[in-house]
């Protein structure tokens, strides 16, 4: 797992970045709100780094700028896709021959991870863990234009379980991608107890779109 600096839009990306063989897939994983403490360090984008690393992909996580020795300033969503995009840029140059891209993020780190699958064709799977739905318009999402997860507590404090239903709802109607939605009783925004949970729902589903049976690509 070696420390990586990534050249981004306002100076130096810090990251952690697991190398996989040439044509191996890859994961990039997005943190939570940089001004409510979110790093690439925390536990719920270590358990998904972890993941995609158990499964062969090239897996890179980094600080959004102003985090840990990430240069800049926080910068409302906008700067942080620009270094999301950059950090994207440095992996395919590291690992060019990739056939595959998915794109995971938890809280603040979903909302980035959704804008970037809009941008790059190339991804085409994602996982939000508790997409602030209720904080941002997420309309951009128009239409999506890949098939992924989310995962929401259903006593999240932060990000409301209606908020995130109704925009799995309104993805549901668009044609050629599947949203699967799995909701976790007790959990609050942080799945502080109920980590076993969420990490089971995330593996459910990658071992459902990584088997050589599944129609959904």
């Amino acid at each position: 797992m070696p420390e990586v600096i990534i050249p981004g839009p306002e100076g130096r990306l810090e990251g952690r970045y697991h190398p996989a063989p040439k044509r191996a897939p890859v994961a990039i994983i997005l943190h939570p709100h940089p001004q409510g403490g979110g790093t690439m360090n925390n536990r719920i984008v270590q358990a998904l780094y972890q993941d995609f690393v158990r499964r062969g992909f090239a897996v890179l996580r980094f600080n959004f700028r102003g985090v840990g020795k990430s240069q800049g300033v926080f910068d409302n969503g906008v700067g942080e896709l620009s270094d999301a995009a950059s950090a994207l840029d440095w992996v395919q140059q590291v690992h060019p021959e990739a056939q595959t891209t998915w794109v995971a993020g938890f809280s603040f780190g979903a909302l980035i991870g959704m804008q970037l699958l809009m941008r790059r064709p190339e991804i085409r799977g994602f996982i939000s863990i508790a997409p602030p739905a209720n904080m941002y318009d997420f309309t951009f999402l128009a239409p999506c234009p890949a098939s992924g997860i989310m995962i929401q507590g259903l006593a999240d404090e932060v990000v409301t379980p209606i908020a995130v239903q109704k925009l799995v709802d309104k993805l549901r109607t668009q044609k050629h991608i599947t949203i699967h939605h799995d909701e976790i009783k007790g959990a609050n925004h942080f799945f502080e107890n109920e980590m076993t949970e969420l990490m089971g729902s995330v593996d459910k589903y990658l071992d459902f779109r990584l088997s050589p049976g599944c129609t959904i690509r």
